[in-house]
């Protein structure tokens, strides 16, 4: 059947990418530059882009990973950040080297291509944006090696300086060379925190030891081993139950048996969720692995999750289960007043209430609601109840709290996790300046008629109408300040 455009749609105007590659690799790690070598050294032409060095301001919103304000100065510093993370990342001189183009300090925040609603595209595209600019780039297969995020959990106090995740602490020791932090308390005792541990210990730090909700050890025997003759104590059967503090954050942890510990820092290793909102923006199928991490994405065409964010590696272990004990345990110590979104300042009692925000009228039927009322009415959506509180609306674009709201969901409608709907990942998968954003390339055929393609309600008239009355009365009631 052919297909009828509209003379005002942007089907085929859309101008082509400046650069197109037979690969684009997302994420310089390990596995995406190996990704890259591979590909290069079978001749085709590969880009690898990394958006580390993150910006300062992003590093201060806790994207992408949960850095918790433990970041040095030096971070503010761009050039200085990029010669340390070139310095500290020797395969990417082996990249080079093999022919590949590298762009660090770039985020892919965006993937598009053609389906069976969008037919503007000239072809499948990988949105990009460095300080400066954004822009598309074309491909034939896209890798995405971004790797996985923190996974961190509320309780008091937890939104001040020096609470921070796992990940982060490891980024900001091995590759930026920018840690403030002097003295630090794990959370968790899997593989994740035994290994932050002996990192943190190995680059000099004083690890005044990890705590663990269950009653044992919940890592690999070699990895306890080596922790204990490190002289680093494990503390089990235990969690905070509220971090103190004072103007520079974290001064010390209050545990559950009523002990306190001395620290400037509490590092949340209590999981790592995989990163993959760019091919859940785009529709990618997906599937629940509780032993993998969770939500993974699944081969699809042309695109290829590889590294961590195609799921953590599989050794038997339920990170659901263990993720389910420490909430259970710190929700305990949570009030009411407890912060759950920092950036849009939800606290449990406004979550479970599912009220808006403060800033705006609470009715007496909205305050008479509460997330088991609305559970009466259906299943859990964190959509729906991210528009009713704002609870992952802010500036981390949901990294602080959209894990922990799905488990609280689940908890309260007493469903698997597996269940729930996942919270939906849209474009940009980054926070961009409108400066930046904004810059994008139109072309005139596009600027045609815009007003009309554009439909903005009540100043445009349907392409069929333009030169009739009704066109006549829409711009007298605008007060005749439509354009055409």
């Amino acid at each position: 059947m052919t297909r009828t455009i509209d003379p005002h749609a942007i089907d085929g105007k859309f101008p082509a990418p400046a650069t197109r590659f037979d690969v684009v690799v997302v994420g310089a790690g390990r596995s995406g530059t190996a990704a890259a070598l591979t590909a290069a050294q079978a001749g085709q032409s590969v880009l690898l882009v990394d958006e580390n060095p993150v910006p300062g301001h992003q590093i201060g919103n806790d994207v992408p990973l949960y850095f918790g304000g433990r970041a040095t100065a030096a971070t503010q510093n761009s050039e200085r950040m990029l010669e340390t993370l070139f310095m500290n990342t020797p395969d990417l001189e082996a990249v080079i080297e093999a022919g590949v183009e590298l762009l660090l300090g770039t985020c892919a925040w965006g993937v598009y291509r053609n389906g069976p609603l969008v037919g503007s595209l000239p072809g499948q595209v990988v949105a990009l944006a460095d300080g400066e600019r954004s822009w598309l780039v074309g491909f034939d297969r896209l890798v995405l090696a971004t790797g996985a995020r923190d996974l961190p959990m509320a309780f008091p106090g937890w939104s001040q300086p020096g609470v921070m995740g796992a990940a982060a602490l490891k980024k900001l020791l091995t590759r930026y060379d920018a840690f403030a932090g002097k003295r630090v308390l794990i959370a968790g005792s899997h593989d994740l925190a035994l290994e932050t541990a002996l990192l943190a210990h190995a680059k000099g730090l004083d690890v005044a030891g990890l705590i663990e909700v269950r009653d044992a050890p919940q890592g690999a025997a070699d990895l306890v081993a080596q922790v204990e003759a490190a002289g680093i104590a494990i503390h089990c059967g235990v969690h905070p139950v509220e971090a103190k503090g004072g103007i520079d954050g974290v001064e010390r942890v209050i545990l559950s048996d009523g002990s306190s510990v001395d620290c400037d820092t509490l590092v949340m290793a209590i999981g790592l969720v995989p990163m993959i909102e760019l091919a859940d923006a785009l529709g990618s199928a997906r599937t629940f692995d509780a032993k993998r991490g969770g939500h993974i994405p699944l081969e699809d065409g042309a695109i290829t999750a590889v590294g961590s964010c195609a799921g953590l590696a599989d050794t038997g272990f339920d990170h659901s289960a263990y993720r389910f004990d420490w909430l259970n345990a710190l929700g305990g110590a949570c009030g009411g007043d407890t912060i759950i979104c920092q950036c849009e300042e939800v606290t449990l009692s406004d979550l479970l209430g599912v009220q808006p925000p403060r800033y705006l009228e609470r009715s007496p039927i909205m305050q008479a609601r509460s997330l088991k009322s609305l559970l009466e009415d259906g299943p859990p959506n964190q959509d729906q109840i991210k528009r009713l509180t704002r609870s992952g609306m802010g500036a981390c674009q949901g990294r602080r709290c959209r894990d922990q709201v799905a488990m609280m969901l689940a908890v309260e409608a007493g469903s698997e996790l597996a269940a729930l709907p996942l919270a939906t990942h849209r474009a940009p998968v980054r926070p961009l300046p409108l400066k930046i954003i904004a810059d994008w390339e139109e072309s005139e055929e596009m600027r045609a008629g815009w007003d009309v393609w554009m439909g903005i309600p009540t100043q445009w008239v349907p392409y069929a109408d333009i030169g009739t009355p009704y066109e006549e009365e829409n711009r007298r009631v605008l007060g005749g300040n439509m354009s055409l």
